[in-house]
């Protein structure tokens, strides 16, 4: 019997389910009752592996149903398969072709399963990514305080910021709360923070953005979050090694404590100075300071251990 390989194509109110690429596609709502309707048909199916369409968090509620149904379930970056697609000359874009586009690329590349999404990582999640809305709209009002000249808009403004931050200290103290009451997240956010130059709200994003911590190799935890140099050779001609790609979220708010790090821990200042002293431009020795950072965590969160001051990176 061959094996069977599931897309999913999820939008906010529907998801459409095929298998192998074949003319079903199934429908269903995407709620309590239509999660627990397409677990259900796919148990009796059995597929290697359920693929689904990253849809902005649309998709996290069913991602969740699905592993809890036993299922083996990889969330894709939409980009990705729509590459595939074109690739394969499917260039038309219907919901139904999608979730076949979908199914293809399942069957084709067989990507890794993503990591069991909890309650409490669902919970922190959305709860990181409420604060980093709140802190751009904080920005954006102290960077037009700078500019007003009107006193009513001033205290209008002055208003607003003091608003936003109270929100913000308020999801800080409920991500506090939900990683605390969660052992297992508690204790990887622990060895995270250990490290000099990774705060609290670091820790937070990289346990929820990045789960896989601790349980791949070095060149995959550097992948998945765009960071590994990617090859640009053809013939005698020998490209730039660039980064890019994987999840965007994790390299951008890795990026700042990366700087801290540079100036307080000796490892990573050492690290990045020797990197300058060989030639590299500042913003690649950063880059690679990034990766360096990742790839150390991904050592000690699976070894359970926490960063020594005198722990030679």
């Amino acid at each position: 019997m061959s094996e069977k390989f599931a897309g999913i194509d999820v939008s906010k109110f529907a998801f459409d389910l095929n298998v192998n690429g074949n003319n079903k596609v199934e429908h269903f709502n995407n709620d309590v009752k239509g999660i627990k309707q397409c677990s259900k048909a796919l148990v009796k199916l059995a597929p290697v592996l359920v693929v689904i369409e990253a849809t902005g968090g649309y998709e996290m509620n069913l991602a969740m149903g699905l592993q809890q149904a036993g299922l083996a379930v990889s969330v894709i970056n939409p980009a990705r398969i729509r590459s595939f697609a074109k690739a394969a000359g499917i260039l038309a874009k219907t919901d139904n072709i999608d979730a076949k586009a979908i199914s293809f690329f399942a069957s084709a590349l067989k990507p890794p399963t993503s990591a069991m999404i909890t309650e409490s990582t669902r919970k922190v999640k959305s709860l990181v990514a409420r604060r980093g809305q709140l802190t751009r709209m904080r920005t954006s009002e102290l960077n037009r305080q700078g500019h007003t000249v009107d006193k009513f808009v001033g205290k209008s403004l002055k208003a607003t910021i003091k608003l936003l931050e109270k929100q913000i200290e308020s999801i800080d103290e409920e991500i506090k709360g939900c990683i605390s009451n969660d052992p297992e997240m508690n204790i990887k956010a622990n060895i995270v923070k250990s490290m000099l130059g990774i705060g609290e709200v670091t820790a937070s994003m990289l346990v929820t953005e990045l789960p896989e911590l601790g349980s791949l190799t070095r060149r995959q935890i550097a992948s998945l979050a765009g960071l590994a140099p990617i090859a640009r050779d053809s013939g005698t001609f020998k490209g730039k090694r660039m980064t890019g790609g994987g999840r965007g979220t994790v390299r951008a708010k890795l990026y700042m404590p990366t700087l801290v790090a540079i100036q307080y821990n000796p490892a990573i200042r050492e690290f990045y100075q020797r990197l300058l002293k060989a030639g590299k431009t500042k913003m690649t020795a950063v880059t690679a300071c990034m990766r360096k950072i990742l790839t150390i965590l991904n050592v000690l969160v699976a070894k359970k251990e926490y960063w020594k001051s005198e722990f030679n990176a």
